[in-house]
């Protein structure tokens, strides 16, 4: 008997951001098959059975968390899965793969807006993010391309090569132009 997979289910990694479940609403609405899971409950199966991986925000930094997501940054760079990861999700990515992240001098929160400043398959021209955030990202390894950047935020959209692997400093479950932005990923095949 052979074994087909007829849906392709995306894992939403639930780091317990307050907007997980617009992310999920988000999803709903593009009827994208999906399946969230907070991040201590993620098992290998999980891992092995997502076609693609979103990594939510976060409300507090935690040892275990920044460990499991590292762990699934890794694993969708090896099995070249398209990887999303939203503010703190982006965050651990560009730490993940040798970047850094600094406080920032005033937190971030609202609708700003970013300039996309190379070509991508997520979205272009100027667009409304909603921002929630105290740190960012400061610098980013030499394997990421930047895709957007704003006035407070250098690395608002960017790229880890050639790779479908990619964060987003804001939240786009929160805006217009972000939704558009998520269901963009979403069709990566």
């Amino acid at each position: 008997m052979i074994n087909r997979r007829l849906d392709r289910t995306l894992l939403v990694v639930d780091n317990g951001s307050v907007y997980t479940s617009s992310i999920i609403d988000s999803l709903k609405e593009t009827k994208t098959n999906h399946k969230r899971i907070t991040f201590d409950k993620i098992t290998q199966s999980d891992i092995e059975d997502s076609h693609s991986i979103i990594l939510s925000g976060r409300i507090r930094n935690d040892a275990v968390m920044n460990a499991a997501n590292s762990k699934l940054i890794r694993h969708a760079l090896s099995k070249r899965k398209p990887l999303l990861g939203i503010c703190y999700g982006a965050e651990i990515l560009a730490i993940t793969l040798g970047g850094t992240i600094k406080k920032m001098a005033q937190s971030r929160h609202g609708i700003h807006e970013a300039c996309v400043i190379k070509e991508n398959l997520l979205c272009k021209g100027k667009i409304k993010v909603f921002e929630s955030h105290s740190y960012s990202i400061a610098t980013l390894d030499s394997h990421f391309d930047v895709l957007a950047s704003s006035n407070e935020c250098r690395f608002e959209i960017f790229q880890y090569g050639s790779q479908d692997i990619f964060g987003t400093q804001f939240h786009p479950e929160m805006s217009e132009d972000g939704r558009h932005l998520l269901e963009n990923f979403t069709s990566i095949k």
